[in-house]
């Protein structure tokens, strides 16, 4: 009987702290810090939500800064495929010194198609990179620019990374480059108390930016 009941006064204490105490904790604590809690969503002057600041969206205009590739889903960056399933988040898997990574697949099925399994290598994303931006075809690209992020859905991209996007940007909208350089500068989130990580720039937060100051043509 005295070990019953020892079972039976752990098996309530652990029923009521994993199952109550806990999570309700958890939960007054994100009440806290509601933004945060609900996945950090970001909303435009109309109250509309637009999307969260922790997850990339596809953005390919010529007037808006571009986030780094993706090879989530058939669309990228976590939305929905054709299907309407949630492709979610995931990299390539690829390791550093594969072919397939660097130099991409590119082959044609019978019929003339491209095949459905062709893949854009580095090589391949640096040189779109620098033809979207009027770069030289020897030119240096940051790594982020060329590379897709373990999740797939990274919202952030290098300063330098965005100040080679600048000029493209610039003469998009009919801005001067020091403008748009100068919003880049003001939506650069620095190191982590001065040592962790490497500064970002929100790629959501800064087109908002520009669509404030610059009218999209």
């Amino acid at each position: 009987m005295k070990q019953l009941r020892s079972a039976i006064l752990l098996t309530l204490f652990f029923t009521v702290f994993t199952g109550l105490a806990f999570p309700y904790s958890l939960y007054a604590i994100g009440k806290l810090m509601p933004r945060q809690a609900n996945g950090s969503l970001i909303k435009n002057a109309k109250g509309d939500l637009i999307g969260s600041e922790l997850i990339a969206q596809p953005f390919s205009k010529p007037e808006y800064f571009h986030p780094r590739p993706s090879g989530t889903g058939d669309l990228g960056y976590g939305t929905f495929d054709k299907d309407h399933s949630y492709a979610g988040s995931s990299g390539t898997n690829l390791g550093p010194t594969s072919d397939k990574l660097i130099n991409g697949i590119h082959k044609k099925t019978a019929d003339g198609k491209d095949d459905p399994s062709n893949f854009d290598g580095i090589k391949d994303l640096a040189d779109a990179y620098r033809k979207e931006n009027n770069l030289a075809k020897d030119a240096l690209v940051p790594a982020d620019a060329a590379t897709r992020s373990a999740s797939g859905i990274d919202p952030d991209i290098s300063p330098e990374n965005a100040n080679l996007q600048a000029p493209r940007v610039a003469a998009a909208r009919h801005m001067h480059l020091d403008d748009v350089t100068h919003l880049i500068e003001e939506n650069t989130q620095q190191r982590f108390i001065g040592v962790f990580g490497d500064p970002a720039v929100n790629v959501l937060r800064l087109n908002l930016a520009l669509d404030k100051v610059g009218k999209a043509l």
